[in-house]
């Protein structure tokens, strides 16, 4: 939790700290609490590798958008993972709160995001979703084998 009683100030963040978050990805930490004291949000860099991705998870107290800087993403999202949406650089995708869903890369290059959530302390109301993970898989694989 931030001191409330340290000024308030700006604060660059260089090089930041890669951590894997408990959706399995890695990310490199940039504002957040713990990095800039924020108080309602949070930014990071995010890279999914090919054949990456996160397991089912939601955040049940904030909402997150990715903005797409390379690579191509399939976000499969839904009470039992039941849409897909195709992101491509340049696309915003915005992630309701509550919402089960996992990014997946499926091509041959990196897919690397900015991500902002509206949470400065985004993996304390990250929800992992084991009981989807085999939905998950079918959901891929089919996937899969339509963009052949």
């Amino acid at each position: 939790m931030p001191n409330q009683n340290r000024p308030k100030t700006c604060t660059v963040i260089r090089s930041p700290e890669k951590h894997t978050g408990k959706q399995g990805l890695d990310y490199f930490q940039g504002v957040s609490a713990t990095s800039a004291q924020s108080q309602q949000l949070c930014m990071h860099l995010i890279t999914v590798p090919p054949g990456g991705r996160a397991n089912v998870h939601k955040h049940t107290n904030h909402e997150t958008s990715i903005y797409i800087l390379s690579g191509v993403a399939y976000t499969i999202f839904g009470e039992q993972l039941q849409h897909v949406v195709k992101s491509v650089p340049g696309d915003m995708l915005y992630i309701p709160s509550d919402v089960p869903h996992l990014p997946n890369n499926l091509g041959t290059e990196p897919v690397v995001g900015i991500v902002a959530r509206t949470d400065p302390n985004e993996q304390e109301s990250l929800v992992l979703l084991p009981e989807l993970e085999e939905v998950a898989k079918r959901v891929i694989d089919a996937l899969k084998k339509e963009l052949q």
